[in-house]
């Protein structure tokens, strides 16, 4: 399909720019009505009808070009936020620094944004507004479709499909850059990091995604400006990192967020332990990032509590060789202060949700557990509500490396036996060795008493 569209261009471009668009038909482009969402179409006949202009553009229609299977479609429009929820009872409005609308039917969103102008033709300054290092704290000025081809962040991400005649509308050059397999920034990278830094962190996630490699000048600047990120709100980071982790290609995106100096700005304890701990600390974090693309490419889910939870354990367990070292702390004391720096630490750079938060320390605080499966011990982890998360953390801790005496192995062995063989097994715990007692605490001696009392 594109092999067949680059021919309609001249290869030269000069300019991302343009007032007049590439056209592209129906039968050139081979996109059909059916590939789409029918509750986006729905949304774009109703703004139709209403005297709107309204198109698909963004993602789905990159991912449909590319022979992907889309997981959301968005739609553009000229109508506001408040007419486009005039025209949907089961539309709402969110963001306060970027108003959308979402469309809902049942468990599908429509995303809908108003074309957006550039931020410098606003006229009053709740509609528009930067930081002294140029992020944009609120960006609500409207335009038309040429200037919301230019706010886009990417070119392949500019592409306008309209199913009322069938036709693709490029402005940006965005199906040149589709056939030559780049990720290339609209206006100059620079500006474009400073006015929203999470641009840099959508620059890796895309190009992890697509296979796309950054062009050069999109790539440039950004380990210059990769401090920006700590200017972002820490709830917003923590949606990026999902986008980032649950896209199917996290192993590649972490190794991108490295090597463009971002992920220090997003887990700084984690990059510190990789720096200065060997190669056994990256290992044990690429293992995971391979482990959830490779649940994900299964059909399974992947809670954030457990990548968190892996991306965390490096600086949690420094910390807690330092508290028992330094402070000469029991194991479970050192765990449960190293819990608490470790987390704060975290949470003023990435929010993690009360609902992630909680299991993330489960899976930890069973790391201790696992061990001791003495008497009725085993049966009961079996049952804990993170059994499996925590036995899953078990088998990364060991496939990279660390030797737990083939503990893994027996909760594995454990797990599928039947019960008269989990109880020998159990039992024949107490034949491995000598258990090992808790030194009883002396009472203080009675002193005598005084001749005077």
């Amino acid at each position: 399909m594109l092999n067949r569209l680059i021919k309609l261009f001249s290869p030269a471009r000069s300019d991302t720019r343009s007032s007049e668009p590439k056209v592209i038909s129906a039968k050139d482009h081979g996109l059909r009505r059916e590939q789409f969402s029918p509750n986006a179409m729905k949304v774009i006949e109703k703004l139709q009808q209403a005297g709107y202009s309204a198109f698909l553009v963004g993602g789905g229609v990159r991912d449909l070009l590319l022979r992907g299977q889309p997981k959301d479609f968005d739609v553009a429009t000229n109508a506001t936020p408040e007419e486009i929820k005039r025209l949907f009872r089961n539309a709402m409005i969110i963001g306060r620094r970027f108003r959308i609308v979402h469309v809902r039917f049942g468990r599908e969103i429509i995303e809908v944004t108003t074309f957006r102008a550039h931020h410098d033709q606003s006229a009053n300054s709740k509609d528009a507004e930067q930081s002294d290092t140029g992020m944009l704290l609120r960006d609500n000025v409207y335009g038309d479709i040429v200037s919301d081809a230019m706010r886009r962040d990417f070119t392949v991400n500019a592409l306008y499909y309209d199913p009322a005649n069938g036709n693709l509308l490029d402005y940006t050059g965005g199906v040149a850059d589709l056939e030559k397999r780049v990720l290339q920034m609209i206006g100059d990278p620079e500006a474009r990091y400073r006015e929203d830094p999470v641009r840099m962190l959508r620059a890796v996630r895309f190009s992890a995604k697509l296979g796309f490699p950054i062009s050069p000048t999109t790539a440039k600047p950004i380990r210059r400006l990769a401090p920006l990120i700590r200017d972002v709100p820490p709830a917003r980071l923590f949606e990026e990192v999902l986008k980032l982790m649950l896209s199917g290609c996290a192993a590649s995106a972490l190794s991108l967020l490295r090597e463009q100096d971002l992920f220090v700005c997003l887990f700084p304890g984690t990059e510190h332990c990789i720096v200065n701990g060997g190669e056994q600390q990256l290992k044990f974090v690429t293992q995971a990032a391979i482990n959830t693309d490779k649940r994900l490419k299964q059909g399974k889910k992947v809670n954030p509590a457990f990548f968190y939870a892996a991306f965390l354990w490096l600086p949690l367990q420094a910390a807690v060789r330092k508290l028992m070292h330094d402070n000469k702390l029991p194991l479970h004391e050192a765990l449960r202060q190293a819990e608490h720096g470790v987390i704060s630490q975290q949470l003023a750079c990435t929010a993690i949700p009360k609902r992630f938060l909680i299991p993330m320390r489960e899976i930890w605080a069973l790391q201790l557990r696992l061990p001791r499966r003495e008497g009725r011990k085993a049966f009961a982890l079996l049952e804990h509500e993170r059994f499996r998360a925590a036995y899953d953390f078990l088998l990364l801790r060991e496939e990279v490396g660390e030797n737990l005496d083939g503990l893994g192995r027996w909760w594995t062995q454990f797990q599928e036996a039947d019960e008269a063989t989990r109880e020998a097994m159990v039992k024949d715990l107490g034949t491995s060795g000598p258990r090992q007692r808790r030194p009883r605490r002396r009472r203080p001696a009675k002193r005598p008493e005084s001749p005077e009392s």
